[in-house]
């Protein structure tokens, strides 16, 4: 990101590489987090996302190149600079058998944080009403509240989130994201890593993604559906049984061509077929579905993320945008 001095860079990657034995899970990859930025890490599975996470935080020890936070170096980060550094892992690492408050507590106690502070972040992330009570008691969308406000407890001026919100409820993804975004605007920084594209698309200015050890681009969310994405036409179908949406479903994947694809939502049966709008035979199969099958709406779709994530995830040469 031009314009920016050597100090508004927080976070830096250089070259990184790490090897377990022949297995290369980072190949050289370089990229640099702004101050005030939510920066985002994409991937499929055993892409390197974690592998480059615990490099970072100094949990481990790359093969070659170099990363740093705040202007220290992974391996050696000071206690004073790991106070600086909130941490939610995709795995919960919390005490069961302590209450939510107990848990803070403790932690609070390991960086002289005041008690009052755990009270306001128990109001900001809405656990003020459950915060004595045990943690097996608590749902997996509170424990992961719970574990965001571990995070801030020290108020860190950096985050780094691996999937903070996968499998939760739609309340607790909304006071997450609500609290990450309002992180940001005090000028602080978010690397977040990320399967779930909707969150993706709210929080960060640019991604990159990462397949078999390498960046194959680095661009905002905009840039990348234009790029990638593909506008498609969506028809739905009407309402059916659930027999009978399976059956169309197998009909309709007998005559369509493999480039239309064919979903069904299972709380309603209702199956949605999706036409790219630049197929050169759009309107000869529209017209077929709407002969054959009970049409309730056609409509016009924009690229998604989630197209982007599946072309990057297949090809390793991407244009690298740095703005």
């Amino acid at each position: 990101m031009p314009g920016l001095s050597e100090m508004e860079y927080p976070v830096k990657i250089a070259n990184l590489k790490k090897s377990y034995g022949k297995v290369k899970a980072l190949r050289g990859i370089s990229f640099e987090i702004a101050k005030g930025e939510i920066f985002g890490f994409l991937g499929p599975n055993g892409a390197g996302k974690s592998t480059a996470m615990n490099v970072l935080l100094g949990l481990l020890q790359p093969t070659s190149g170099s990363s740093s936070i705040l202007g220290e170096s992974s391996s050696e980060l000071s206690p004073e600079t790991r106070r600086k550094i909130g941490v939610v892992f995709e795995y919960n690492n919390l005490y069961r058998d302590l209450t939510g408050r107990e848990n803070l507590e403790f932690y609070a106690s390991l960086y002289q944080v005041e008690r009052k502070r755990i009270g306001q972040l128990l109001e900001l992330l809405s656990l003020a009403e459950s915060a004595d009570r045990r943690l097996e008691t608590y749902s997996k969308g509170m424990k992961q509240r719970l574990l965001l406000l571990r995070a801030l407890l020290a108020d860190p001026e950096i985050l780094i989130l691996d999937e903070p919100t996968g499998g939760l409820d739609p309340q607790s993804v909304e006071i997450i994201h609500q609290v990450v975004e309002d992180f940001r605007s005090a000028n602080r920084t978010v690397f977040l890593a990320s399967h779930f594209m909707a969150e993706v698309e709210r929080l960060c200015s640019r991604i990159a993604f990462l397949n078999q050890g390498e960046i194959v681009t680095i661009a905002p969310p905009d840039f990348l559906k234009k790029y990638y994405g593909q506008k498609s036409i969506a028809v739905k179908l009407e309402s059916m049984s659930e027999d009978r949406a399976e059956a169309c479903r197998l009909e309709l994947r007998e005559i369509l061509s493999s480039d239309i694809s064919i979903d069904i939502n299972k709380n309603n049966n209702i199956i949605e077929i999706i036409i790219p709008l630049e197929h050169p035979e759009l309107g000869f199969w529209i017209d077929r579905i709407r002969k054959n099958f009970p049409v309730g709406e056609i409509h016009s779709r924009e690229a998604s993320l989630h197209q982007v994530f599946i072309s990057l995830a297949e090809e390793q040469e991407a244009p690298v945008l740095e703005n």
